[in-house]
């Protein structure tokens, strides 16, 4: 079976959900918006159920649960943000470059095209002088920049 597209899913999805809202408007923007920390709230659920950690509920989630919730998530916050521009994916796939760069480093030039960075390839960052890495004010020791 062919994967489906995920942008045009995304667009079906958005499509659908903008034919059948209930509320519509700017109050249906932010509930848009707001269903990723239900969807959130969903996988921390998934999370303690998986590892047992409610001592009445037990082990009542697998980590396949996880990984669909967190599926879930991703998928929301994809038809929330088709809900805010139509330019999804050139959006989206600028911020991710954006973030990328700013947490690997530069491209580094690979001799075989595409292939998928190995895990733990900090690309170029390594070979910054020290004294250019960001520093942690109270220790003075270097720190890594987050993905946020």
């Amino acid at each position: 079976m062919p994967s489906p597209d995920l942008w045009k899913s995304v667009d079906a999805l958005w499509t659908w959900l903008e034919t059948d809202q209930p509320v519509s408007g700017r109050e249906g923007l932010l509930l848009r918006i707001l269903k990723l920390s239900e969807e959130v709230g969903e996988v921390s659920e998934a999370v303690i159920g998986a590892i047992g950690q409610n001592p009445r509920k037990g082990v009542s989630h697998t980590w396949e649960d996880v990984q669909g919730e967190l599926c879930d998530v991703v998928i929301t916050a994809l038809v929330a943000l088709r809900t805010l521009t139509p330019d999804t994916r050139e959006v989206f796939h600028r911020h991710l470059s954006r973030v990328t760069e700013r947490s690997l480093g530069p491209r580094v030039s690979d001799p075989s095209p595409g292939r998928a960075t190995p895990p733990g390839h900090r690309g170029l960052r390594g070979s910054r002088p020290q004294s250019d890495l960001p520093r942690d004010r109270r220790h003075g020791t270097p720190t890594d920049r987050g993905l946020g």
